[in-house]
């Protein structure tokens, strides 16, 4: 059987069609029938949450399949599964009376809801039956809080793991299998990520994108098991999230703290942590045009755009300010600090352009100090607040200076994504012998820069597919040293989308663009070996799952 067919409301209430007529109406829609998920779909699945069905089932025993017993093949799926066990028997789909069993007042209630709305069945506690399909947690399974282990036999589906995250990432791949294929394979899947950091970076500052257009990307993203959304929302070009505290600096298009709050919602059923970034002391363009004292100059009066005189205390006071505001609105793990392109330290000689920086840092940090350590000193400052706030922070990396009298704290995530800027980025082997644990943005492959300014291409799924690793953090170079590239060194990476041009793309032709690339971005984070599938075979089943 080829594609499932979405049920309606009614047939949903009615009962389920009869396995010949449910061939034809699947005929009817142009969808192959197949045995291994071959082949492409005229039209894309349903997101996660959606209220419409996505299987067609048969009248017969829920368990049949007209696929034989033969040795099952490994289910047809985006990421693909690392490790598959197959046994001889019929497989698993739904049926007229399958229902997905989990115990509805636990935790794993949402998980539950979300498949069984998704393949148009009904939920069940208790104990599960012929033709179900069973959620459980397993706490003494291994593999960490993401794995799970999906196991199909004797008519039923079953999947278990250690935390709900690596149970629902199980049900992704109920939902892909069928969907590529119209059936589970008889056999025991046992899966896990690769990278624990692993999502998409949004630049909402510069191109505003509506609250609905990023909860489509994020049920898109969960599909694939990504499992980070960070949201860019200052910058030079504009400040997009409602503030009670700084109302003054917010742009006319912007998002609500209550369509934040949907957001961060939809991300914890979908595991998703909504990672906030103020970007600070550059890129503050939109706070510096309601607070114009807080304006950079050098010692000639010449402004720099978007940086803020570190030297004056109000800057300080007006970022932090900023992030105990947006702290209790952002309950996920990690805090952007941003850190990157500070001007002061682009000119030739930062110590004669910006004077008064420098008595500020010799005042504060000793007479060896110089404007680098002044603003590794504003570093360090917010990132123990945002400790004291309860995140993890994280921050680009270039704005970690070698050398210097204030050290970066060796806490703060290195967010990797460029060496190009010579005064103030280095090579990523540098920042990982400091014993700093690094995510890959890798400029070369993972930046989807509006307009392509500055040399920059759009990036193409082929390239990341092909040619990319966590590993290759610069360029197309991967770190020769793989003591430090492992999961506890480079711990994953995101794909970024920066609006540096808005108007080049609509957000339908963004979300058209970033298709592909995202999902061999999923691949490559999730299985650290070869992709088993060739480009042409992975964008066919690409099509095929409407990912």
């Amino acid at each position: 059987m080829g594609l499932p067919l979405r049920a309606t409301k009614a047939s949903c209430v009615r009962g389920l069609i009869a396995g010949a007529v449910a061939t034809l109406v699947l005929a009817a829609l142009g969808c192959q029938q197949t045995g291994g998920g071959q082949g492409q779909a005229g039209t894309r699945s349903s997101p996660a949450h959606s209220a419409h069905a996505m299987t067609a089932t048969s009248a017969r025993s829920p368990s049949a399949s007209p696929h034989g017993t033969a040795a099952s093949a490994p289910p047809r799926t985006i990421p693909s599964v690392r490790d598959f066990t197959p046994a001889t028997g019929p497989g698993w789909r739904p049926g007229s009376g399958s229902r997905v069993v989990a115990d509805l007042n636990g935790p794993l209630a949402d998980e539950a809801r979300t498949i069984a709305a998704e393949l148009g069945l009904r939920t069940a506690s208790g104990t599960a039956r012929r033709g179900d399909l069973s959620l459980a947690l397993d706490p003494g399974q291994s593999g960490g809080g993401e794995a799970y282990t999906l196991t199909v036999g004797g008519g039923r589906a079953r999947i278990t793991g250690p935390a709900d995250a690596g149970v629902f990432y199980g049900t992704r791949t109920v939902k892909q299998a069928l969907r590529s294929g119209g059936r589970l394979p008889e056999g025991v899947i046992h899966d896990r990520p690769g990278r624990p950091q692993r999502g998409l970076n949004l630049d909402i500052a510069r191109k505003f994108f509506t609250a609905g257009w990023i909860e489509a990307r994020m049920r898109e993203m969960a599909d694939l098991k990504l499992n980070q959304l960070a949201l860019h929302f200052s910058d030079d070009q504009g400040f997009r999230i409602q503030s009670t505290s700084h109302p003054e600096i917010v742009s006319a298009q912007h998002l609500t703290k209550a369509q934040v709050r949907q957001i961060v919602a939809l991300g914890q059923r979908l595991h998703i942590t909504v990672i906030p970034e103020i970007d600070s002391p550059g890129h503050l363009g939109a706070v510096i045009r309601a607070h114009p004292q807080l304006q950079l100059r050098n010692a000639g009066g010449t402004t720099f755009q978007g940086s803020v005189d570190i030297s004056n205390p109000a800057a300080a006071r007006i970022v932090d300010q900023l992030m105990r505001e947006y702290a209790p609105l952002f309950p996920g793990r990690w805090w952007h600090l941003g850190a990157d392109e500070y001007l002061a330290l682009t000119v030739k000689d930062p110590q004669a352009s910006f004077p008064k920086l420098v008595a500020a840092a010799k005042a504060k940090y000793g007479p060896n100090a110089r404007v680098q350590d002044l603003v590794t000193g504003w570093l360090n400052d917010r990132a123990r607040l945002a400790r004291q706030l309860g995140k993890q922070p994280k921050a680009w990396n270039d704005g970690f200076f070698a050398g210097g009298v204030v050290k970066p704290d060796k806490n703060i995530e290195v967010e990797y994504w460029t060496g190009r800027l010579k005064e103030t980025a280095r090579p990523p082997l540098e920042y990982l012998k400091e014993g700093r644990k690094v995510v890959n943005l890798n400029d070369s492959y993972l930046y989807y820069v509006l307009g392509e300014p500055g040399g920059f291409t759009y990036p193409t799924g082929e390239r990341i597919y092909e040619s990319w690793s966590p590993a290759v953090l610069r360029s197309s170079t991967p770190v020769a040293d793989k003591s430090l590239t492992g999961p506890n060194r480079i711990l994953g990476a995101r794909f970024a989308i920066w609006g540096d041009r808005p108007e080049a793309q609509t957000p339908a032709q963004v979300a058209q663009g970033i298709r592909l690339p995202l999902a061999a971005l999923a691949q490559r984070v999730w299985d650290p070996g070869k992709p088993p599938l060739s480009w042409s075979d992975f964008t066919r089943l690409a099509e095929r799952l409407g990912v």
